[in-house]
């Protein structure tokens, strides 16, 4: 896994300067992105190899993300089932499988 900054404006490429980023063409490495007790966590958004995309029901949606902890090694699975109906309101998701 590799990184690499990317500045929307002349602004946000000051402010990583003022915080001390020498380089902003950089490419950061897997150790640079996550030292020691991590967490980390993605939910899918469309399919792909890792992880299921968003999957639109009439009244919902179902999700699939995954939870990895590097301390324990523990790797969690997670699909979860969202009702449009119920708080919080995700009424505005219902167009975008429409």
């Amino acid at each position: 896994m590799q990184g690499r900054l990317r500045f929307r404006n002349p602004d946000e490429l000051e402010r990583a300067r003022r915080m001390g980023i020498s380089d902003p063409d950089r490419i950061y490495g897997l150790e640079d992105l996550a030292q020691g007790e991590v967490m980390f966590a993605a939910t899918g958004v469309t399919n792909g190899a890792f992880l299921r995309g968003v999957q639109f029901f009439s009244g919902g949606a179902k999700t699939y993300s995954v939870v990895m902890r590097s301390k324990s090694g523990t790797i969690r699975s997670i699909e979860s089932t969202h009702h449009f109906d119920r708080k919080p309101n995700y009424g505005w998701l219902s167009t975008i499988g429409s």
